[in-house]
């Protein structure tokens, strides 16, 4: 597989997928991977999420900002890694932004709940698998 065919089939498995597999740095030193409705997405480049300001996944967040978002098709056997940094944003533009019908149920003060983050994903590198191919590409 050439590496814009690896790119062009990641990016077709990211745009389709509602869920991503966030890994981040655990204070043991251990990874730490979780399952994060994925909100939006700047082609490879930006994966948007939104979580809880007071959960496990933010606390690790602000002391490392080096993860990896991990989209997969288990049907296709295809998997793309993206590896890069994370932002967290409490800005009242961004938490709009990713505001949707429903998230009442965990923000009860709406927008501006203070236990309501949005998360920017910026990519630096990928891996792209389907079958036996393995490519790695810069985003």
């Amino acid at each position: 597989m050439k590496k814009q065919e690896a790119i062009n089939q990641g990016l077709e498995l990211v745009n389709r997928s509602t869920i991503a597999m966030l890994g981040t740095n655990g204070e043991d030193g251990f990874p730490n991977i979780k399952a994060m409705l994925k909100m939006e997405n700047e082609g490879l480049k930006r994966i948007w999420f939104s979580t809880n300001t007071s959960s496990k996944r933010v606390e690790q967040i602000k002391k490392n900002s080096k993860v990896c978002v991990y989209f997969v098709d288990p049907n296709e056997f295809k998997g793309l890694m993206l590896v890069g940094n994370i932002k967290i944003f409490q800005d009242k533009s961004s938490r709009q932004r990713l505001w949707r019908e429903g998230f009442e149920r965990y923000y009860p003060l709406g927008v501006d709940d203070p236990d309501y983050s949005v998360l920017c994903f910026t990519g630096l590198w990928s891996n792209f698998y389907h079958g036996l191919s393995n490519i790695n590409f810069e985003i």
